[in-house]
């Protein structure tokens, strides 16, 4: 049985945006999903993170699959610098791994992403990468989607006028969980 593990954006929680959707599509399915709630924006650091994250280890292993928003994608990077278990795959949308240019966010995102990335560790560590990000995202310029596909050795999957990803359903990271990663039990109904 495959393992969902959903990180949340900055100033988010688990039911944002199109998790509650994906959680239910994934949970007809018998797969488990996980969700936990960070700090945010109180207390957002990665340290703070990695401590909630603390009781999720137990759920890490080769049939764990990633999905992150924002400022989740770095946050899954270091996770997959931490462990030495290969997770099949991550899911990592509107992400980035460098500054992002906006002061409002430097105090909630530097500690993510101010020390270089273990990227040699982190393609090891996971079977496949799916990358998204959007020509008009008013947070994160497309070139630090580029900047992080390119860094995974992944294509970046654009996805025209999706601002910052706040659709309330996201069938094409569904449809690419059925097809790239082939999970079981996810032959659509005829």
């Amino acid at each position: 049985m495959t393992n969902f593990i959903l990180i949340h954006s900055t100033g988010g929680n688990p039911s944002e945006v199109f998790y509650p959707w994906l959680r239910k599509e994934l949970e007809k399915k018998k797969h488990k999903v996980y969700a936990p709630f960070f700090p945010t924006p109180i207390g957002q650091t990665l340290e703070n993170w990695m401590r909630e994250f603390e009781p999720y280890w137990e759920f890490v292993n080769e049939e764990t699959i990633f999905v992150g928003r924002s400022i989740g994608p770095a946050f899954i990077l270091r996770l997959l610098e931490r462990t030495d278990v290969k997770v099949k795959a991550a899911f990592l949308i509107a992400g980035f791994c460098s500054d992002i240019d906006l002061d409002e966010f430097k105090p909630l995102t530097y500690s993510f992403i101010k020390k270089p990335f273990n990227w040699q560790k982190i393609r090891k560590n996971c079977g496949r990468f799916f990358v998204y990000n959007s020509d008009n995202d008013p947070y994160v310029p497309l070139e630090r989607g580029e900047e992080l596909a390119n860094n995974l050795g992944t294509e970046l999957a654009l996805v025209k006028g999706a601002e910052h990803f706040w659709f309330k359903k996201f069938p094409k990271i569904l449809d690419d969980i059925r097809k790239c990663c082939q999970v079981k039990n996810f032959r659509k109904s005829v």
